[in-house]
């Protein structure tokens, strides 16, 4: 129909163009009032159908581009939805790790200051070992002192003792050979 309706129009177009002219008319033409005003008539009555196949496709294209913006907007959310998520993971991912490497450092530090507390009880309590056992070594040679002088030990046994302390270090010397 588009073409019939363009046809007519050329056909119209040619048929003035092509028009004898008016002697001092000032560009007026003579065409056949009949044929110009049938064909006329014959774009009046196809407009309406042109008109309506026209308003028609508007009327789809309208729908067609209401469809694809809905659509856009549905994919547009989605999309600012799922870089959301994202966004939320990867913030959770940080707070996550920064409070791992919080509960790490407060863990090491806790190890270190037990095992100093630890080594400082260890070292306590040696001290106080050898102290005692100082203590008591010097309380023994004392006693044995006490009794010696008390028991009359004599001269020479405290001279042989002495010797043979003196002796014993070489003693196992000899034994090697």
């Amino acid at each position: 129909m588009d073409n019939e309706v363009m046809e007519l129009i050329d056909t119209l177009y040619t048929m003035v163009s092509e028009a004898y002219g008016v002697p001092l008319g000032n560009g007026k033409c003579i065409v056949e009032r009949e044929k110009v005003l049938g064909m006329i008539e014959d774009i009046k009555s196809r407009f309406p159908a042109e008109l309506s196949e026209a308003k028609r496709l508007v009327a789809a294209r309208d729908e067609f581009i209401g469809n694809a913006k809905r659509e856009a907007d549905s994919v547009r959310r989605a999309a600012e939805e799922k870089a959301q998520m994202m966004i939320d993971s990867q913030e959770v991912v940080r707070i996550a790790r920064e409070r791992a490497r919080e509960i790490e450092a407060n863990a090491e530090s806790k190890a270190a200051a037990l095992r100093r507390a630890a080594m400082e009880f260890i070292d306590d309590a040696l001290r106080r070992a050898e102290e005692s056992a100082n203590a008591a070594y010097d309380e023994l040679a004392s006693s044995r002192a006490r009794f010696r002088s008390l028991g009359g030990v004599s001269e020479d046994l405290r001279a042989a003792e002495s010797a043979k302390t003196a002796a014993e270090p070489a003693a196992p010397a000899d034994e090697e050979e």
